[in-house]
């Protein structure tokens, strides 16, 4: 991605943005999403802030983003809220700090919360065997390539182990993406299951109910052997079917009861319902960075066969926050506990090191070496060696439709991003705003 000088917007949607901490901003009970705080009282300057709502509105300008909902917190306190561009530029709609986004892959880790709230109950164990949930995922074979080249064919082998629950955490199932995997039979599998769309839509496995989507894997082969590689998957997408055999609720429902209510996340769900479909930020229906490619991104005016796990969920920058200070506090915020601070520190650590990692985690997400993978989370492995700033143990992810989010303990440091665009060029600005953020650390 290019930086580029910043250009003039219109006045509109300049006086949307807000430095400091928010007047309007959309948040529960009509209030900011945590308590507010100046800047320079956390630890963090003003004018070096200033440089993230430059640079994002000289991307609107240029006619590379939509727009932008951009919050910032340290020590538990919102510092920095920026709403910039449009909702909706063939619209001329401005973005609104309640602006509703497709938040894809951000799903994943409402699920591994999910999963973890069940643990801790004793419902679930890491070392489950999926089959014990889910019928049919105790008899898996693996499609092993023969050569090289996909011309070499096949060999269908039984899995050597069970896949089991942490391996869903950790992506290390054997499980793939359709858009992703080189497997032929894999992908053949995903298209006959529903749950790869080639030509229509990437990354939406919402149209089969939660059965069609058990049995339609169940029959799949995997991609790897369980345990063996880090390859980013459906696995969360399955971890959501667990979460459901092992509660008796669909997910949406144990997500709304167990996660979303108690937190006071009132945008967040698998389909938008009254009012989010007119705050829905739309994208511009072509990737600037891809040549105008045509991108299209999932249906979520209606509810989905499944609600899926891996991709399906929408939110606001404001819900969102507060999901990743929960995180931050170690597991509680407001009084509401949801996990022990034991399970967030699991949760946080890396438990892919030694692995394969055809694609390793922190190139996926920032192009950036320096990262390993935790029970939903990248997690940054060291102060060093990665190409953005940050501490070890901060973790972080993202999603396809240009959504993004980190939490850094050590910092104290909290950081949403919400955009509308599906775009090659969405790992650049991750790294454009890690590096304005941090750079504005006072103390």
């Amino acid at each position: 991605m290019h930086r580029r000088a910043l250009l003039a917007i219109p006045p509109a949607l300049a006086a949307a943005s807000v430095i400091g901490f928010p007047g309007p901003a959309r948040a529960q009970s009509g209030g900011p999403p945590l308590p507010t705080a100046r800047p320079g009282e956390v630890g963090l300057d003003a004018g070096r802030l200033s440089r993230i709502r430059e640079a994002f509105e000289g991307e609107v300008a240029a006619n590379r983003l939509p727009g932008a909902v951009i919050m910032v917190a340290r020590k538990g306190r919102l510092a920095f809220s920026e709403t910039l561009g449009f909702r909706d530029r063939q619209a001329n709609a401005a973005m609104t700090p309640d602006a509703v986004f497709r938040i894809y892959s951000m799903t994943k880790p409402f699920v591994s919360v999910a999963a973890m709230i069940l643990v801790e109950e004793g419902r679930i164990g890491l070392a489950d065997p999926v089959g014990r949930h889910l019928p049919g995922f105790d008899r898996l074979q693996v499609s092993v390539p023969r050569g090289a080249t996909a011309e070499a064919g096949y060999d269908m082998v039984a899995a050597q182990r069970p896949m089991n629950v942490y391996d869903l955490l950790r992506h290390t199932s054997g499980l793939a993406y359709g858009e992703l995997t080189q497997n032929q039979p894999v992908r053949d599998a995903y298209r006959r299951a529903g749950v790869f769309l080639p030509g229509e839509r990437d990354f939406d496995s919402r149209g089969p109910t939660p059965e069609a989507f058990n049995q339609g894997l169940a029959q799949a082969p995997l991609a790897r052997q369980p345990g063996t590689t880090w390859e980013y998957s459906l696995s969360s997408d399955v971890l959501g079917r667990v979460v459901e055999a092992a509660s008796g609720r669909r997910l949406e429902v144990f997500l709304e009861e167990r996660l979303f209510r108690p937190l006071r996340m009132v945008d967040t769900a698998f389909a938008t319902t009254g009012t989010q479909g007119q705050r829905l930020a739309m994208h511009s229906g072509v990737d600037p960075f891809a040549n105008n490619q045509p991108v299209a991104m999932i249906d979520v005016s209606r509810p989905p066969g499944n609600a899926s796990g891996g991709a399906g969920a929408v939110s606001t920058a404001a819900d969102y926050l507060r999901f990743a200070q929960m995180l931050a506090s170690g597991g509680q915020l407001d009084g509401v506990r949801i996990l022990s601070p034991a399970t967030v520190r699991l949760m946080a650590s890396d438990h892919v090191a030694g692995l394969q990692q055809p694609l390793p985690p922190g190139m996926l997400l920032l192009g950036s070496p320096g990262f390993g993978f935790g029970l939903g989370f990248g997690v940054r492995l060291a102060d060093g060696g990665a190409l953005v700033p940050g501490f070890q143990g901060q973790f972080m992810w993202a999603g396809y439709g240009g959504t993004y989010f980190w939490v850094d303990p050590r910092a104290e440091l909290v950081a949403v991003s919400m955009t509308a665009a599906p775009s090659v060029g969405r790992a650049g600005y991750r790294r454009l705003l890690m590096q304005l953020a941090y750079g504005a650390l006072d103390a």
